[in-house]
């Protein structure tokens, strides 16, 4: 039989039960979707009308959580904000957020419910990432076997922290949780690698050796070291993106490997950019587009995109072969999109014109990424000051 209603309340009842320990108190009230729920188990009469005034506040103030849907787990809610991020982010990036997922954040936290997370358990979990010693999926083949366990970069822990904490953002959203338990963890801090400058010389040097085997090669370091594009973008262009009249490439691909797949998309910024090449480059760019359709690719046979030159691993690729020959030290491609930034810098190019260059966002970040380059800047005003002071000395 069902006990007697003791107390009415505006959203809901406090009723009394029987128990092998006593007395106990049930809090009957509906959510704010009108769906009808309970809890049980108060010792005293006071608790059950303390939890059913806090409902009916946090219901007014529409912070309701309901404890049932605060069940999901981690795992649920990420699968389906995983899947809603490969429509929205470029197949590169979902690459890493989907490899972060699945190696570092579904194996912690994946069975674990979103209102059991706590806030000291993900800093732990951070902590257990920097030192190597956090749960994870272990890959497949001897790159996965090799690099497991080992210490995770900055890049790498704050790219899994930041999984965990979209997911659980799309709980305090879904009112399943209150806050967001994965927010003020302190991260790792990234230190940027020293940017690899070529000068002129080097750059002639480098290109000569890459022309041995093919001249394609050295027009595909000149591009790449006097306009500072991307592999993807360089490797994108198609001969209806040259206009050698006015000297302009038109950036409005990018081609990025993702895999075995190649995805052709927009440049990384989603704008398209015009970037200017010197006077050299003229007749060489104009011979890769000789004998080819307007949609034709720029550089290759026309149809397949130019793979990236590794430069680790056990096989030399002839851009590592190259180096080895010009006498310089290890770099990368994309190294050589520095090198434009600091050859345009010297020549006396301003900040807003190697942004355009470059294609970065604004001009402060271009002076972010590059602020080392204007370092003689610093001491040409130093000098201008000294000059400005001594004049003013001398007048007075």
């Amino acid at each position: 039989m069902r006990p007697p209603l003791e107390r009415g309340h505006k959203m809901g009842t406090v009723e009394a039960y029987p128990t092998s320990e006593g007395r106990r108190y049930r809090v009957r009230y509906r959510t704010p979707e009108r769906k009808q729920t309970s809890k049980r188990g108060f010792k005293t009469k006071r608790d059950a009308e303390l939890f059913l005034a806090n409902v009916d506040v946090s219901i007014a103030r529409g912070e309701f959580i309901d404890p049932a849907s605060a069940r999901v787990t981690v795992g649920d809610l990420g699968r389906d904000w995983l899947a809603s991020k490969s429509a929205t982010l470029k197949p590169s990036t979902f690459r890493a957020v989907s490899d972060a997922w699945r190696v570092y954040v579904e194996p912690r936290w994946g069975v674990v419910q979103v209102s059991a997370v706590r806030h000291s358990a993900v800093v732990e979990w951070v902590r257990q990432l920097s030192a190597g010693t956090a749960p994870e999926s272990r890959t497949p083949g001897k790159r996965g076997e090799a690099l497991a366990g080992r210490p995770k970069s900055a890049t790498v822990v704050t790219r899994a922290h930041n999984a965990l904490a979209s997911v659980l953002e799309v709980a305090v959203r879904d009112r399943r949780i209150a806050h967001n338990p994965a927010r003020g963890v302190a991260l790792p801090r990234k230190v940027s690698k020293p940017h690899r400058y070529l000068t002129h010389a080097e750059v002639d040097r480098l290109a000569a050796a890459a022309g041995r085997g093919s001249a394609e090669r050295a027009t595909v370091i000149y591009v790449a070291a006097y306009t500072g594009m991307r592999w993807g973008e360089l490797t994108g262009l198609r001969v209806r993106d040259v206009d050698t009249l006015r000297r302009r490439l038109s950036v409005s691909e990018n081609a990025v490997r993702v895999g075995a797949e190649v995805h052709v998309g927009t440049p990384k910024t989603h704008k398209r950019r015009s970037v200017s090449f010197p006077p050299f480059l003229v007749m060489p760019i104009a011979k890769l587009c000789e004998g080819k359709p307007r949609d034709a690719l720029l550089f290759g046979g026309g149809l397949e995109h130019l793979q990236r030159p590794r430069t680790s691993g056990a096989s030399r690729s002839w851009f590592v072969a190259a180096l080895a020959e010009a006498g310089l030290e290890r770099m990368t491609i994309h190294d050589l999109r520095h090198t434009a930034a600091s050859l345009a810098i010297a020549s006396g190019a301003n900040p807003k014109a190697v942004q355009k260059l470059l294609g970065h966002a604004s001009a402060a970040m271009t002076l972010d990424v590059y602020a080392d380059l204007f370092d003689d800047d610093i001491d040409a005003v130093s000098m201008a000051l000294d000059q400005a002071r001594i004049a003013a000395v001398v007048s007075k």
